[in-house]
């Protein structure tokens, strides 16, 4: 697809990123099957191709509108059309080019503006956890559109941590909103990973992965999220006192493993950073070479129980790091029966970070679909690996809905 780029964006490099990325592009449409907002609307400006071609003509010069911008606002970024795209059209990070380019030239309402600092600031603020705790003593006063995103109470395994020193070391993000919402998680990571002879550490300054800003087109705070990031794993890094830093919110996983490609033109971080993203996996790339080990402490445990499971992968995970399968395998290989939605499950859930908040009617009707292409699996528990997925799926059943690593570990450890 052949640009000519308006003067202000020639020598720019956004400009050049977004030159590059819309030459790969074919106008095939493959990826509009794909796009979970363009199987909703059925608008095929709410499909990759349309608003490929709605950035294109910001990039040549054509002025934004309200409805650019609520077209661009409306994608997921779930990038399930990357993995279709034949031609490897890097539309991520187009979309983030032209949701800055169009945010500096469309001014929102004031009550979005307010909703989207209160978001970005929020929730990776030191008050979010007070507020989170807050939130469940009073939960039946919650309102109704916030209600669904506060869980009911905290898992008394929370605290629970492994103390033992192991030779085998890694360090773990906390993550912004998962320690105050789901602690459990973070915790049952560590117990698993102890199980298997590893030890989990945290670094005490290390915060928001930089996603929530970056996603709110606050690209200044998120590179800033992840500096801090940088600065608190790398005494941990640069001796090699951890083999690797492992991600279970796939969300957190997908931005740490770009650090490098955010901040290459940063003289003092760029290559800190690459060395960061080298080292990150997901947790479900760490447990494959501990399974024997798991599964010799499962078969100690005679009467460990093992749920059948229906298992939705989030977007982050199959299409944002191209991990697809590691979790069903890990679980089939330690005995768990698991199984995926017979139908969409590469689709979007709706929950997409703070996108369920900005727009929840889309959100919502994307969650009940996704619960309907899960309902012919006679599963006891939903698993997945991202607590946005978590808590949006389970805000619309009655079915529990889990971190595949908290089964792992209730099955090892009662």
């Amino acid at each position: 697809m052949q640009t000519q780029l308006a003067p202000e964006f020639q020598g720019t490099a956004e400009g050049a990123k977004a030159e590059e990325i819309l030459r790969r592009c074919v106008h095939c449409g493959f990826c509009t099957a794909t796009c979970p907002t363009y199987q909703l609307l059925g608008d095929e400006l709410d499909g990759p191709r349309g608003r490929i071609y709605l950035i294109k003509q910001v990039m040549e010069g054509a002025e934004p509108t309200r409805k650019t911008q609520l077209h661009l606002d409306r994608c997921l970024t779930c990038r399930n059309c990357e993995s279709t795209c034949p031609s490897g059209v890097a539309y991520g990070q187009l979309l983030e080019i032209g949701r800055q380019v169009v945010d500096a030239k469309v001014p929102r309402p004031a009550a979005e503006r307010t909703a989207r600092w209160l978001l970005k600031e929020g929730l990776t603020s030191a008050a979010f956890a007070p507020a989170m705790k807050l939130g469940q003593a009073l939960r039946p006063l919650v309102p109704a559109s916030l209600r669904d995103k506060v869980p009911a109470s905290a898992n008394p395994r929370a605290s629970d941590w492994p103390s033992r020193p192991r030779t085998r070391k890694v360090l773990i993000l906390a993550g912004c909103v998962q320690p105050a919402m789901m602690p459990n998680i973070n915790a049952a990571t560590a117990r698993v990973l102890d199980a298997a002879g590893i030890q989990t550490l945290l670094a005490d300054r290390a915060g928001c992965c930089g996603a929530i800003k970056s996603h709110l087109n606050d690209h200044a705070g998120g590179l800033a999220d992840m500096r801090r990031n940088i600065d608190a794993w790398w005494p941990h890094v640069q001796g090699g006192a951890v083999e690797a830093i492992v991600m279970n919110a796939s969300g957190c996983g997908v931005t740490v493993k770009d650090y490098g490609r955010a901040l290459a033109h940063d003289p003092l971080y760029a290559d800190k950073a690459a060395h960061i993203s080298a080292l990150t996996r997901d947790l479900s790339e760490i447990l494959p070479s501990v399974l024997p080990l798991l599964h010799a402490a499962l078969q100690k445990r005679t009467e460990a129980s093992r749920p059948r499971l229906a298992y939705h992968p989030p977007c982050t995970l199959q299409h944002g790091q191209q991990l697809r399968g590691g979790v069903e395998q890990i679980m089939r290989e330690l005995g768990f029966d698991i199984a995926l939605a017979p139908s969409e499950s590469h689709l979007c859930c709706g929950s997409a970070g703070t996108y369920s908040v900005l727009q929840p009617e889309l959100s919502k009707a994307l969650r009940d679909r996704k619960l309907q292409a899960l309902a012919p699996v006679p599963a006891e528990a939903i698993v997945s690996a991202n607590i946005g997925c978590i808590q949006h799926l389970q805000s619309g059943t009655a079915t529990p809905v889990r971190h595949w690593i908290e089964v792992l570990d209730e099955a090892l450890h009662g």
